[in-house]
């Protein structure tokens, strides 16, 4: 298993990501996972800086840790053939340390080129196009693909690495499972459900399996979610709601009820990090600890923040 830092684009400057990733490396981490968000999930948040601009940077100022998106949407904001060029383009700058993590989206953040957000099933179709041309892109030479969605007319990329990136691919049921299984070559898991990730093997996935644990660091616990409850409580809505609302104005009519106990049930708050009991970030280290194998605990980095979540990876078979 290995144990990352989630760099939340929505909550920090981007003075302040390169500033914890570097930290992060300093700590021991593995890998970070950075957002790819156009708003912040809620206006206190306040942040939302351009993923592919700071990515660059950070594998400048580090020598071992992995990157990677955790996830960039290739099929409604961006174009696929941006996504594929933008991340063959990592892979060079940063050594070969990096991730594409891709995903079909949320409105939040895909409905502001004006193309609207459409149905889960249109999305899923028009994301299995995009994750088909970064693939066709990939194989090199000059390349069209005429699809229901999307299209790709006589487009190179010419920069390409000799070992090409990771494309892990969001899940959150049966059907994302299948597109992850198909094209890519791990799986982010959009909850940690060991269903989720057996659907996954048994459609013929392999590779590496991601999953996030929310943490909240403060003094102590009460100032822990407290900070929770402020910038990160849209969290307890779930997917479903979070990937349909349109607004931060949204996310915080939706979460206007949620209170500190049921924040401390689902977060790990407090200086030790450790989750409570029976919460989700204790299941989520249990279902995703590999047999056999124990996991290994760096430190946090001592940066100025409360909240955040740390990311776990697993390589699995098929």
């Amino acid at each position: 298993m290995q144990i990352g830092y989630k760099l939340a684009s929505e909550a920090f400057g981007p003075e302040e990501l390169i500033r914890q990733a570097v930290l992060a490396e300093e700590a021991g981490f593995d890998f970070v996972e950075m957002s790819d968000h156009y708003h912040p999930w809620l206006e206190e948040q306040g942040h939302s800086a351009f993923t592919w601009s700071v990515l660059p940077v950070i594998a400048a100022k580090t020598e071992r840790i992995g990157l990677a998106t955790g996830v960039t949407c290739p099929s409604l904001r961006y174009h696929p053939a941006i996504i594929a060029q933008a991340a063959a383009t990592m892979s060079l700058v940063s050594g070969g340390r990096f991730t594409l993590g891709v995903g079909a989206g949320e409105r939040l953040n895909e409905h502001v080129v004006g193309r609207g957000f459409p149905a889960e099933r249109v999305r899923h179709e028009q994301f299995r196009e995009a994750l088909e041309i970064i693939r066709l892109l990939w194989e090199g030479g000059y390349r069209s693909y005429e699809g229901k969605y999307l299209q790709l007319e006589d487009a190179r990329v010419f920069d390409l690495p000799d070992e090409l990136p990771v494309m892990a691919v969001a899940g959150s049921g049966p059907v994302s499972a299948g597109i992850a299984a198909d094209l890519g070559d791990g799986l982010f898991a959009n909850d940690a459900n060991a269903d989720l990730v057996s659907t996954w093997h048994k459609l013929g996935g392999s590779g590496p399996a991601y999953s996030e644990m929310p943490l909240a660091w403060a003094p102590d616990e009460d100032e822990a979610a407290r900070a929770v409850l402020e910038t990160n409580r849209f969290a307890l809505a779930g997917w479903k709601v979070m990937s349909e609302l349109p607004n931060p104005a949204n996310f915080a009519a939706a979460s206007g009820s949620v209170t500190a106990s049921q924040l401390k049930a689902e977060f790990a708050c407090g200086p030790g990090g450790r989750p409570a009991p029976g919460g989700r970030a204790a299941v989520r280290g249990r279902r995703l600890r590999p047999p056999g194998r124990a996991e290994r605990r760096p430190p946090i980095p001592t940066a100025s923040w409360t909240s955040s979540l740390t990311s776990c990876r697993s390589r699995s078979g098929r």
